[in-house]
């Protein structure tokens, strides 16, 4: 069972950088062989290690081996775990080898979206737990798959979109789901950010050294190294990501699907996108995007503008669930909600609420999974939640490649109406010697 003060005690300790705490260490010594939960983590260069750190927040949780293509971050994150923990991960430079190990419940995928779906289906068939940042992949057809095995191999999944584990989005939820608002008509979502405009151009450069550029690429097209396709900027090109409209608009996107009364794929979605600002930029991914998805219980409308930081109510991003009694602004830090007025009683329709300073919530969603690994229960977002968030952003970014306004999906028959050029992007065409996996 889930121990929520200790792992409260844990993130604290987290949180502080105090990890080699006497009451962290005694906790952890406490735990039998049989409870620890041992997990491998796959691509540490960012998000990837700071959700391992999570994971070892919390005693049950021990870290048993590393995998990365860029010796220079597997020997820094291999020294910070031993650091952390005083164990010493093993280290892996090929997924496969690690996947072979029987000792490992559960993997953290951190890498690149293109590798998403390799890894995970892999990890799935090995028989291990699959916590795997979003988007869940970078292909509407992945997703697919990753959901199959999740379920053929009975797999516990936790995808990253861990604004579900907040309390602003669960309050605003609840909000939301009981009526408060009234019924609501649409949900105003914006993200405004400046990396979405990509890096400016640079030539290519030589391969860093300690890097195994060709594996790093794996499934992707073969390219000449260049240091705005790899760490971080990797996202702004189509092989491996799907810009700011995958990176931010899946989380705020899954955050309208939510409170949907039966959350599914988007049937119609109109796109407008353009490049605005391409001046010395390096990216295939859009600056700027207004995408509307038509819903049975409301409009969605997605606004996005990279190379802008200001957005509505004073916010560079955020969500607003726009209700006849009102309406409720909500992002990580918190929300409010504003009134509409009633003329006749001369009064607000309803009391506004508000919640502010909300922390951020990686450590909820680590620990949900966690829990779930030992109850078997599903995750708060499973496979199927995220795949249908993923799908709110591959569509619009297919609809933009392609040149459509207006897209119509069958998710039933998981194909494009009418639109072939559409559908040809579905899947990915994977560079030999890599196949894409079976389920």
């Amino acid at each position: 069972m889930f121990d929520r003060r200790n792992f409260l005690k844990s993130s604290t300790l987290l949180a502080g950088g105090l990890w080699l705490s006497p009451n962290l260490i005694q906790a952890r010594n406490k735990i039998a062989p049989s409870d620890k939960v041992r997990v491998a983590l796959f691509g540490g260069k960012n998000m990837g290690f700071n959700i391992l750190k999570h994971h070892l927040a919390l005693p049950e949780v021990e870290c048993v081996a590393l995998c990365d293509i860029d010796q220079n971050i597997l020997d820094s994150r291999i020294k910070e775990v031993e650091e952390i923990t005083g164990k010493k991960p093993d280290r892996f430079t090929d997924f496969r080898k690690l996947l072979e190990r029987t000792d490992i419940d559960a993997v953290i995928i951190g890498t690149p979206d293109h590798w998403h779906c390799l890894i995970a289906v892999a990890a799935c068939q090995a028989g291990k737990d699959v916590y795997v940042e979003k988007p869940m992949a970078n292909s509407i057809g992945e997703c697919d798959l990753m959901a199959q095995a999740a379920s053929k191999y009975d797999r516990i999944m936790q995808v990253g979109q861990q604004q579900r584990s907040g309390q602003t989005f669960i309050e605003s939820r609840d909000l939301v789901k009981s009526g408060y608002l009234g019924k609501i008509r649409k949900v105003n979502i914006w993200s405004n950010f400046n990396y979405g405009l990509g890096n400016l151009i640079a030539p290519p450069t030589s391969v860093p050294t300690g890097v195994d550029y060709d594996f790093w690429l794996g499934p992707a097209p073969k390219r000449d190294f260049n240091p705005n396709r790899f760490h971080g900027s990797w996202r702004h090109f189509w092989d491996y990501g799907g810009g700011l409209m995958s990176d931010w608009g899946v989380h705020l996107l899954d955050m309208a699907i939510w409170v949907e009364q039966n959350p599914v794929a988007p049937a119609k979605v109109l796109t407008y996108a353009n490049n605005v600002d391409m001046e010395n930029r390096d990216r295939d991914t859009f600056d700027t995007m207004n995408v509307l998805f038509p819903k049975k219980d409301f409009l969605i409308n997605y606004d996005m503008n990279g190379g802008l930081q200001t957005g509505p109510y004073g916010k560079p991003y955020g969500i607003a669930y726009v209700g006849e009694q009102g309406t409720l602004v909500v992002n990580r830090s918190g929300y409010e909600i504003y009134p509409e007025w009633d003329p006749e009683a001369k009064a607000p329709k309803i009391e506004s609420k508000k919640l502010e300073g909300a922390k951020e919530s990686h450590n909820l969603h680590v620990a949900n999974f966690v829990d779930c690994i030992k109850t078997r229960n599903q995750p708060i977002c499973p496979p199927e939640a995220g795949r249908i968030a993923a799908l709110h952003a591959h569509i619009p970014n297919i609809a933009a490649r392609v040149g459509a306004e207006e897209l119509v999906w069958d998710d039933t028959k998981r194909e494009f109406v009418g639109n072939a050029a559409a559908n040809e992007l579905i899947w990915p065409s994977y560079r030999e010697p890599w196949v894409l996996p079976k389920v």
